[in-house]
């Protein structure tokens, strides 16, 4: 069954399998959340996530790499292997 997103999910952190975070919730646009990546987050991790657009701010976030939604947090699957096209295997994010 698949999150069914809302303005609540606005500012929740979004965390990698390990708990690291990789970015915030920014807004929710047709029930997909759009994160705004932690500036310190590598450029191998954006690539993985399919977010290389350097003109963005926020990037949709794909249903399929998202394990679970609790109330503070979104938790990205630890292998996004089929999450979307482009992306690693067991990569940890």
């Amino acid at each position: 069954m698949s999150p069914d997103f809302t303005d609540d999910d606005v500012g929740k952190r979004v965390v990698n399998a390990n708990g690291d975070e990789i970015g915030v919730v920014t807004a929710i646009e047709h029930g997909t959340p759009h994160v705004e990546p932690d500036p310190g987050m590598t450029d191998t991790i954006k690539a993985k996530l399919g977010w290389e657009d350097p003109d963005e701010k926020a990037y949709p976030l794909q249903e399929a790499a998202v394990d679970r939604v609790t109330d503070d947090e979104i938790r990205l699957r630890g292998d996004l292997s089929d999450a979307s096209a482009g992306m690693g295997s067991d990569t940890g994010i």
